[in-house]
């Protein structure tokens, strides 16, 4: 993605989880490193979507288009991945739709430029209907950058991984987002976001919810559980 200084500041402010979870080990890539813990090609650190400037997709009403991203490993566990910058904010990897971009487009663009995975490593199993909306708080509402950008509006996919956990990488020749990650159960999310992202993380996790189920179901009986 390509973005302008006020739309990082504004990124900064609204992509972490914004409450403390557990620490990992400090960032080491290439694989992404993995905690132990779970909850029951390189090139250039280059602009990410150069693509497209995703502050003129913003749309009448204020608010940016974007898709958040769910993986899922066999067991229907969520993959949850802490920010670069030292503030142990952690968060489901999402990012913004470039203009000419459709979401799914925009999935698997930023499914590689955030954890190094690949649309053929992973499978696509359900999506969102329709776009979720939060709106951001006054104090992290850039009043003099134009056009205004008051909120997101966000496509949620859920993906099973489909391939080795070590292929999950940081250093995939844009500047990373993250520097860490690990296995959490599906709902963990709902509990660490921030307040005013809340109610649209529970709304995505709750509409795919299903899907997760099935899939975790089907881990128990393969085990015999």
């Amino acid at each position: 993605m390509q973005r302008t200084a006020a739309h990082n500041s504004i990124e900064d402010g609204i992509l972490g989880d914004g409450k403390p979870a557990p620490a990992g080990r400090r960032n080491r890539r290439r694989p992404a490193k993995q905690s132990n813990r779970t909850d029951t090609p390189s090139g250039s650190n280059r602009n990410r979507g150069q693509g497209g400037d995703n502050s003129s997709n913003i749309d009448a009403e204020g608010f940016r288009p974007n898709v958040g991203i769910i993986v899922l490993n066999a067991r229907g566990q969520a993959l949850w991945a802490r920010r670069v910058g030292g503030k142990d904010a952690w968060q489901f990897p999402q990012g913004g739709i470039n203009p000419g971009e459709t979401p799914e487009q925009a999935l698997y663009r930023e499914l590689y430029e955030e954890i190094g995975l690949t649309r053929d490593q992973v499978s696509l199993i359900a999506c969102t209907r329709g776009w979720l909306r939060y709106r951001l708080p006054q104090r992290l509402i850039r009043r003099r950058s134009e056009p205004l950008c008051i909120g997101q509006k966000q496509k949620w996919f859920l993906l099973k991984l489909e391939t080795e956990e070590s292929c999950i990488s940081f250093d995939n020749g844009y500047k990373p987002e993250f520097d860490h990650w690990r296995w959490v159960s599906y709902w963990h999310p709902l509990t660490k976001v921030v307040t005013f992202k809340r109610e649209v993380y529970r709304r995505a996790l709750a509409e795919l919810a299903p899907q997760q189920i099935q899939l975790e179901r089907r881990w128990l009986r393969e085990r015999g559980e």
